[in-house]
């Protein structure tokens, strides 16, 4: 599948469809059972690199891209507390037995991530997640323009420049009413470029999301790019928007360059 926005807006890396399935693909990147891992490198690869990669119930990475797969809460078992851990530490638990093994390879638990300011104000983000349990075994990334026909993703995410984020917040309210078309919420990576724009789908006007702003996977991604994700049925609108809309027009046409030669003025 070709996207008329990727080429208009001169991305240079892949757009990753996000997809349910009961079937296992071959030769996808997959984690190691019970081993931990970052989604949000798994999509940066699929985005930059082209790569596929599966996950299921037991090949998740970790609690954060547990819940942002679809997979559920699990934060509800987070060693010492994930109302802790995003925010204040919890010292006392990282001073028990099990607390001293952990802490060792989770750094943070001790004196939190400083995310939230206080415990309280996690389980208020927390609660404001749309965690849901997805109806497959496998969720998986793959470049859009290996999608099969018979295949139809749940959401569409792209990797972009600040210039092609400007483009893409125009485009996803030029043929929408009000302003507010496109959303930047708190949350982890791979809750925004999966988790959120899958919730939004289930809505009439579904909003597009904004996302890699979290700090803990930054170092997994270009220093000059964020996530933008469309849940499918809007992907498609805007595909249809493209022509006749501001990306053939003269302002568009002169920023288009520097994305398309790496020239930064």
């Amino acid at each position: 599948m070709k996207s008329k926005i990727a080429e208009a807006i001169g991305l240079k890396t892949k757009p990753v469809a996000i997809l349910l399935s009961n079937a296992k693909p071959e030769d996808a990147m997959q984690f190691k059972e019970g081993r931990w891992g970052c989604v949000a490198a798994m999509f940066t690869a699929a985005a930059m690199k082209g790569k596929s990669a599966v996950f299921d119930r037991k090949t998740y990475g970790c609690p954060g891209g547990g819940v942002g797969l679809g997979f559920g809460n699990l934060y509800l078992d987070f060693p010492g507390g994930f109302d802790y851990f995003l925010s204040i530490g919890n010292p006392e638990f990282c001073n028990t037995e099990l607390g001293k093994n952990i802490v060792r390879i989770m750094q943070s638990l001790k004196d939190g991530e400083a995310y939230k300011k206080t415990p309280e104000l996690v389980k208020s983000f927390v609660d404001w997640l749309p965690i849901t349990e997805v109806p497959a075994e496998y969720v998986i990334f793959k470049p859009l323009s290996e999608v099969k026909e018979d295949e139809t993703p749940e959401v569409v995410t792209f990797l972009v420049t600040a210039d092609q984020l400007s483009a893409m917040v125009v485009l996803a309210n030029y043929d929408r009413k009000g302003s507010e078309n496109v959303m930047i919420p708190f949350a982890a990576g791979c809750h925004n470029f999966f988790l959120v724009p899958y919730n939004e789908g289930k809505s009439d006007l579904p909003r597009a999301v904004v996302g890699m702003t979290d700090i803990s996977v930054r170092k997994h991604m270009p220093k000059d790019m964020l996530s933008f994700a469309m849940p499918y049925k809007r992907f498609l609108e805007m595909e249809d928007n493209v022509e006749g809309s501001f990306l053939q027009r003269h302002c568009w046409l002169e920023v288009l360059p520097r994305n398309n030669s790496g020239d930064e003025k």
